[in-house]
């Protein structure tokens, strides 16, 4: 029996570090991005609890907050639909509406570090866009 259950706790373990893992790596992608975190104070302002893209944040570039299941940028508000992680690689897909209409959107990003990551389009294999992490007070 002793066996068994040290088997059985290995096993347990495993898959909850499993299970953190992917909820870490997961939550690695939400929070505030710009294209350059040096204007993030410039880009973003806080809304009630929110934070959402200035007015003029198209002037000092690009960026959008991922909160959750929600993606918000300067034209757009999105619901993310699904998730699928391929290494460094984060798949989505997102129901978007803009002022003019709805939307299915597949977004990709490379997860370079944890304040960095890169959005790709996948078929343009020259297109990327870079994006840092930004930390608001």
């Amino acid at each position: 029996m002793t066996l068994l259950n040290t088997v059985l706790r290995l096993m347990l373990l495993l898959a909850c570090w499993g299970l953190t893992d992917a909820h870490a790596a997961a939550a690695d992608i939400e929070g505030v991005w710009a294209s350059d975190a040096r204007l993030c104070s410039k880009m973003f302002v806080k809304r009630g609890k929110s934070i959402v893209l200035a007015k003029d944040a198209d002037q000092y570039g690009s960026g959008f907050v991922i909160d959750g299941s929600k993606i918000r940028g300067k034209l757009a508000s999105c619901s993310i639909k699904t998730t699928k992680e391929d290494g460094a690689l984060v798949h989505l897909i997102a129901t978007c509406a803009t002022d003019i209409m709805f939307s299915n959107v597949q977004l990709s990003v490379r997860v370079v570090d944890r304040n960095k990551l890169v959005r790709i389009f996948p078929g343009v294999s020259d297109m990327e866009m870079g994006y840092e992490r930004c930390e608001l007070k």
